[in-house]
């Protein structure tokens, strides 16, 4: 019965979808449900959730609904609220540019490499510039990785070096000449004023004026960086959310015997 009213279910949902009219997913299909959460730097009171209410309004949504507000500091309110969207999106016709690469585990990353290159591949990691967070670039180097997925400095035939935060793009460049490295991997925290961007485009100048750019496979991570930004900011590759050790060694593994098929 179960089984049944599982394939009825599938069946009218299939119906309803219309990708190229995208609409948010709450309860029921192109309702338009949507959560959002902000602050107002307005006093806590009546006036504040009708603040609120208009500038759902404003933003497109019907039926604005105030669910939870609380004052964060005198002057500031937190709001949670709901609403549903009357705008669409059409699916059928996004492209997002992606890293270009089969996603291989850390064994068969090592046989690839021990296959088709047949010597270990140096990579060099950091979080450059200003930037004091080294929980992205330790969840891809470190031997214990995050998530089940193994770190760089666990494969075999991976040399990995981890240099830790806040290390001035010169000295990244000068230790990638020391231990001539085949991969440089940059792990970004976005920033305000897009300090981040900066910092990513120096090291590329730095690459080139240096004439190593080309020599190098050069790729940035972080949580706001996609793989269409890295390369517009001069990088072969990008790396965001939910990727792991997994997609960047495969990445570069196969990059490396690309380049040199060349």
């Amino acid at each position: 019965m179960s089984g049944g009213l599982y394939s009825m279910q599938s069946k009218d949902f299939d119906k309803t979808l219309d990708l190229s009219k995208v609409k948010p997913y709450g309860d029921t299909m192109n309702d338009g449900k949507v959560q959002l959460s902000f602050t107002l730097p307005v006093p806590t009171g009546a006036e504040a959730i009708e603040a609120a209410k208009q500038l759902l309004k404003q933003m497109g949504f019907d039926n604005p609904q105030v669910v939870f507000y609380k004052e964060l500091t005198p002057g500031y309110t937190f709001f949670n609220c709901y609403g549903s969207t009357t705008h669409t999106v059409d699916y059928s016709t996004i492209y997002v540019p992606k890293v270009e690469s089969d996603v291989m585990d850390m064994h068969e990353t090592d046989q690839y490499i021990k296959d088709n290159i047949g010597r270990q591949l140096v990579i060099i990691g950091a979080s450059t510039g200003t930037d004091a967070h080294t929980v992205g670039i330790d969840a891809i180097m470190n031997m214990k990785g995050y998530a089940g997925h193994y770190g760089l400095e666990r494969y075999e035939m991976i040399d990995a070096y981890n240099l830790g935060s806040q290390v001035p793009n010169e000295e990244f460049i000068a230790k990638a000449i020391e231990l001539k490295a085949d991969a440089l991997l940059v792990s970004q925290t976005v920033t305000q004023k897009d300090v981040h961007i900066k910092n990513l485009v120096e090291l590329v100048e730095l690459l080139e004026a240096e004439g190593l750019r080309s020599k190098v496979i050069l790729a940035c991570g972080g949580p706001r960086i996609s793989h269409e930004l890295a390369q517009e900011l001069g990088y072969d590759a990008g790396f965001g959310m939910n990727t792991y050790a997994d997609d960047v060694a495969s990445y570069i593994a196969q990059e490396f015997v690309r380049r040199n098929k060349m």
